[in-house]
């Protein structure tokens, strides 16, 4: 039953804040300070890598569109590169493939 009174008592002397104006009262407002300081600094820690987190999930999302322009940018410059597509582009402006093969001009030097 004394054990029980003195808890009691020991507990509402915390909860009125008696710990706060006793006589090693400084002692106890430095280390509120710094527990104060301590949760302010985990506090904005803790949103700065909230913030970094979302920075690098938009990034990635970036880097994913960005590799599929480039996916399709590619794909149209092969497909511009194709002989068939050529032939079309060229036909159009009247120009015909030769019915004759090329052939090798070889120059011989007069030593």
């Amino acid at each position: 039953m004394r054990i029980e009174n003195e808890m009691r008592k020991g507990l509402l002397d915390i909860l009125k804040g008696k710990f706060l104006v006793s006589g090693d009262a400084p002692k106890n407002w430095l280390f509120l300070l710094f527990a104060s300081f301590l949760a302010a600094l985990m506090i904005s820690s803790s949103h700065n890598a909230d913030k970094k987190v979302l920075e690098i999930a938009a990034l990635n999302e970036e880097v994913r569109e960005l590799r599929s322009e480039f996916v399709e940018g590619r794909s149209h410059v092969q497909q511009l590169k194709l002989e068939s597509t050529l032939r079309k582009t060229v036909a159009e402006k009247g120009l015909v493939p030769s019915e004759n093969p090329p052939r090798k001009i070889k120059v011989k030097s007069a030593e």
